[in-house]
């Protein structure tokens, strides 16, 4: 599975390096008399668990602190939390800060234009799902030329960015692009970008995911941190599966959704993907990265054990993935059939809605052994080709999978 990093990691090994501004912050444990110092030369204070999940501030998971035994009793318990099946690794306090502007920014590749791009709004803080298309711009990126401050600066005026804040946004983004292109990233997102009265671009949170394929990212400079697991059966026994074999990859991450089943291909877009789901309510059941080009009997052991697991309790099947380059989609379609039409009895006679996208070798007859399965089992479908993006049809399930939620609950 590629390596996630949370905004911790990011305060601590990243952000220095790149000179990109953030705001202070303590590490839990610290001592009474440093928190409470700290406490009263910040404006205010934020304690955050460090655990790789998004959606802290919904849950809670975010708070405001005044005292510094308000600081200890909320870092304590916010060291040890459990949320969406994820643990804590620790917690911090970090620095809040005021502002009167905040800025969304991510970088991370798109099928459409084969090549990075950047996605940046005026309207930060917020689930970049909620912001309207007129509020947010994304451009390509050349990946021989780079990002340069001019480039940043004309997006962010095109956006209607006031004039004394692009130059200081624009050298900050371009110091984002920085970290994202040398260190080997799949995606990197900052929300926000809170400016200070002195003009000042501060990275508020941050989140990326590592290209495991990218050699960029084999020495990073730092260990990789370790967060403890809560390690279910489902987990446990696609473990032992992804063991027996080096011929495609069968990783899951368990996240205790009650919602949608998400069959997903290509480390970093499973991320994105799930991360949509999330923001828009998806609830989805795991986390997950099939590709690697498994062969029929590897593919169809992971998606039977998947089935196995989770089919009866799904609202939704989704199966999605960008555009592959070496994985067969022909083969591990026909292996997702097979077992899906194998498992099909747990349902007990109940159809289940399913969406599928995908683009690579062999589309055309994966897509119909999938079209051919779902038929015979008369359960309703929708399929996206590789010319959709991956976010859009993650909203998209998510939009569907609250609809019908909302349905039954009222039926």
């Amino acid at each position: 599975m590629n390596h996630q990093i949370s905004e911790l990691t990011f305060l601590k090994q990243l952000a220095p390096r790149f000179a990109i501004l953030t705001p202070e912050f303590i590490e839990w444990p610290a001592q009474r008399q440093r928190i409470q110092n700290c406490i009263n030369k910040w404006s205010a204070a934020i304690a955050k668990p460090d655990i790789l999940a998004g959606g802290r501030g919904k849950a809670g998971a975010m708070v405001k602190i005044d005292t510094a035994k308000d600081a200890i009793q909320t870092l304590q318990r916010l060291s040890s939390l459990e949320f969406k099946g994820r643990m804590a690794r620790t917690s911090y306090l970090v620095e809040f800060i005021p502002t009167t502007y905040e800025v969304y920014t991510a970088i991370t590749y798109d099928s459409r234009f084969l090549s990075p791009v950047i996605t940046i709004s005026l309207k930060g803080g917020v689930d970049v799902e909620q912001i309207k298309d007129t509020e947010k711009k994304t451009f390509p990126i050349d990946i021989y030329k780079g990002l340069d401050v001019y480039q940043a600066g004309d997006i962010l005026n095109s956006l209607g960015c006031p004039d004394k804040l692009i130059s200081p946004l624009a050298r900050a983004v371009v110091n984002l692009w920085d970290l994202f292109i040398t260190s080997g990233m799949q995606m990197c997102e900052v929300n926000p970008w809170r400016i200070t009265s002195e003009n000042k671009a501060v990275a508020c949170d941050f989140k990326a995911v590592y290209d495991q394929a990218n050699f960029k990212q084999k020495n990073p400079g730092f260990d990789w941190p370790e967060y403890p697991e809560n390690i279910s059966e489902f987990e446990e026994e696609m473990n032992r599966w992804n063991n027996k074999s080096y011929q495609g990859q069968a990783h899951v991450s368990d996240l205790s959704g009650k919602g949608i089943l998400p069959l997903l291909f290509g480390g970093g877009a499973s991320t994105i993907v799930i991360e949509t789901l999330i923001q828009n309510n998806g609830d989805p059941m795991f986390l997950s990265d099939f590709g690697g080009n498994p062969p029929y009997e590897r593919m169809y052991g992971t998606a039977d054990i998947c089935f196995k697991h989770k089919l009866a309790d799904a609202k939704l099947l989704l199966i999605l993935g960008g555009k592959a380059n070496n994985t067969r989609i022909d083969v591990t379609f026909q292996a997702i059939a097979d077992a899906l039409a194998a498992n099909a009895h747990l349902r007990d006679g109940r159809e289940l809605p399913v969406i599928v996208g995908r683009g690579g070798p062999g589309l055309v007859l994966g897509v119909t052994a999938m079209q051919r399965a779902l038929d015979e089992l008369g359960w309703p479908y929708a399929i996206f080709g590789p010319d959709t993006p991956i976010s859009m049809v993650a909203q998209y399930s998510a939009d569907l999978y609250n609809y019908l939620t909302f349905h039954s609950q009222k039926a």
